[in-house]
């Protein structure tokens, strides 16, 4: 019998504040649950919304599917510049509006009105579905900005992550083929599904928080992609599942290639339609734990065939206050190489 997922939970105080009519702002201190384990799937997409909306339509269906039976898991959303609220008919109708795009529209178009808030929040359109506070589940979507010449580099990007415990109740292997239904209308340069942090801070500012756990179980990803990291075709670190799509891909000789490279016996490389593929790392996901010589041989063979694809630093646009906070941040991205 397998052993339990490792777990990771930091509670501590939080400073929130309310508007309430007599009495204004007030602040309070409340206890939350800062760090959490779950498990996460990420796809980054290098097209318009246009060209994507029915496959993103069908990985939230799927999503939807695989959560229907959990309680709290769809609790309040958040859709193209509304405030976030409760789940409600009213937001799915937006948000399956926002699905199907009646025509294609250029943001060279937008008149200056039109133009203020994609611009300024760096997506249109997308939305944002959570559950129940602390609980883990999430569904989350960014779509580019939709220039006629795209910036180099700007993908849509797709997110999911479920609990820890569903893993275990549900199992990897079911976990695994949602991921696989979940990709398989979505043209995604790259993507991955796995074990991660989740953290109620910047990773910034939370790293010595985080520190002795990500130098102890390397398995876990705490870097959670955004639009503004200009993603483009290159692959975003090493994860139990990684999706791979073109150009990188084809640069690796094809699956037939890349099978080739990976000796590791818990390794697969299943071919997928459309000339991609999904590498995996052994039956399960794992978090690794260096002290007690569980070092991921198969997370660093497969980082060490990717490091030309892999994406650099991830916070290198990042004004560093502290060296030792980036030394800390590189010291991780790199864990599977050095």
């Amino acid at each position: 019998m397998r052993q339990p997922y490792t777990r990771i939970r930091i509670s501590g105080p939080i400073k929130t504040s309310s508007w309430t009519p007599g009495l204004g702002s007030v602040e309070r201190i409340e206890d939350r649950l800062l760090v959490r384990d779950l498990v996460r799937i990420v796809f980054f997409v290098p097209h318009d919304h246009f060209d994507i909306a029915p496959a993103v339509s069908h990985a939230l269906d799927s999503y939807l599917r695989a959560v229907s039976d959990q309680p709290g898991a769809l609790s309040e959303y958040v859709c193209c510049y509304w405030e976030s609220r409760k789940l409600s008919a009213r937001g799915w109708e937006l948000i399956r509006d926002t699905l199907n795009p009646k025509q294609r529209r250029f943001a060279d178009d937008y008149t200056r009105d039109e133009a203020f808030y994609p611009l300024k929040d760096g997506a249109d359109p997308y939305f944002h579905i959570y559950g129940e506070q602390d609980t883990g589940y999430s569904f989350t979507y960014d779509a580019r900005i939709p220039w006629r010449e795209p910036l180099r580099n700007s993908v849509s990007v797709l997110s999911a992550t479920f609990p820890t415990e569903y893993l275990e109740t549900r199992g990897a292997g079911f976990v695994r083929e949602l991921a696989l239904d979940m990709a398989s209308r979505l043209p995604f340069a790259s993507g991955h599904a796995g074990l991660a942090l989740s953290t109620w801070n910047s990773v910034t500012k939370d790293l010595e928080r985080l520190r002795p756990v990500i130098l102890r179980h390397p398995g876990f990803d705490i870097r959670q992609a955004t639009l503004r990291d200009d993603m483009g075709t290159r692959v975003d670190g090493v994860h139990w599942l990684n999706f791979l799509g073109q150009p990188v891909l084809g640069e690796l000789g094809g699956a037939p290639g890349l099978r080739t490279r990976l000796q590791c016996p818990t390794t697969t490389v299943q071919e997928l339609e459309d000339t991609r593929a999904v590498v995996t790392l052994g039956p399960c996901p794992e978090a690794g734990d260096l002290a007690g010589g569980q070092t991921l041989p198969a997370y660093r063979e497969l980082a060490r065939v990717l490091e030309p694809w892999l994406e650099p630093f991830p916070w290198r646009l990042t004004p560093f206050t502290d060296s030792s906070v980036e030394q800390g941040l590189r010291r991780w991205w790199r864990r599977f190489l050095d």
